[in-house]
């Protein structure tokens, strides 16, 4: 079997490198709590784009720190109610894709909803606000900063918003949610898995934000994690500050996140995968406590994953 990683048996009992902030539970319940707080002042309007079985529609909701989150939304027109929902969440830097790739879960009689990032390539808006370094990357943007106001605690916080919002639509069943997605997505799906406890299925595709400690011991902080070694070179050319800038990552770090997953997961891994390690993504696999179960693609990288996406649609097929 090709290993750029640890062998498969190490791998299956790695429990992640990065430091787990020792108030992490309290920070997150306090985001959530926060959360609660904000009117997610949901509007749907009639998307340009439309098919004959479908409605499409153009969705925006408030997340943390009043930012307009955009999101494409598929409805069968013909479905049953209460019926399944899928929520969808892209790879770094990229958006909620095209209407066509949500058609065939609408035809299933599923409710999709397909969230644009904060700040990347769509259409959600980025208020900003963060201390320090912002010329690129979201894992770093706010390290400098308080950790409740990173960039990806808000991220985070605006899947488990898109999550509430799709549960509360009358025609969706709240208890037949679904999250799935790929790299940034993949470790997206795990964030609003655990913050919005009501997922009953998760699809994570070699997730993006686990282990960042261990992608630098790998010497690997290059492509997606590049923005690490660029921070470090300038704003801490002698690792002074090293621990305290993992310790603070821990907060975005989504092995962590992990053991408050209720539902049903379903993980895919390329073991020859330079951009998100396979230690990184088994790391928060072997933290889920839930019903899980892994696919491994020995001779694959970061790239499309052959049969996979049959596989992720049987799996959610079956909400």
């Amino acid at each position: 079997m090709p290993m750029l990683d640890m062998p498969i048996e190490k791998l299956r009992v790695y429990q992640g490198t990065n430091p787990r902030p020792d108030d992490f539970d309290a920070f997150w319940d306090a985001r959530l709590k926060a959360l609660d707080s904000v009117d997610p002042e949901v509007e749907l309007r009639p998307a340009a784009f439309q098919v004959p079985f479908a409605e499409c529609l153009d969705m925006t909701f408030t997340g943390i720190g009043g930012a307009r989150i955009y999101a494409k939304v598929v409805r069968p027109r013909d479905a049953s109610a209460p019926h399944p929902a899928v929520l969808m969440l892209h790879g770094y830097s990229g958006d909620s894709g095209d209407w066509c790739g949500k058609l065939s879960y609408a035809a299933m009689g599923y409710t999709v909803a397909a969230m644009d990032c904060r700040g990347q390539g769509g259409l959600s808006q980025d208020p900003g606000g963060h201390t320090g370094n912002t010329l690129h990357g979201h894992i770093v943007r706010g390290l400098d900063g308080p950790p409740e106001d990173m960039m990806y605690v808000q991220v985070f916080l605006d899947t488990a918003q898109l999550a509430r919002a799709v549960m509360a639509m009358d025609d969706v069943d709240a208890g037949r949610v679904a999250a799935s997605g790929g790299s940034q997505g993949g470790g997206l799906t795990l964030a609003c898995a655990a913050l919005e406890p009501r997922i009953s299925r998760a699809a994570s595709t070699f997730p993006f934000l686990s282990d960042y400690r261990r992608v630098w011991e790998m010497d690997l902080v290059k492509s997606a994690y590049k923005e690490l070694r660029d921070y470090f070179k300038r704003f801490d050319p002698r690792h002074e500050r090293a621990g305290e800038i993992f310790a603070q990552l821990g907060y975005i770090d989504v092995q962590h996140l992990c053991p408050r997953i209720r539902g049903e997961v379903y993980m895919a891994v390329g073991l020859v995968d330079e951009t998100c390690p396979p230690s990184t993504q088994f790391a928060a696999y072997n933290k889920i406590a839930s019903k899980k179960s892994m696919a491994l693609y020995p001779d694959f990288g970061h790239e499309a994953l052959k049969g996979h996406e049959d596989l992720v649609f049987q799996f959610l097929r079956q909400l």
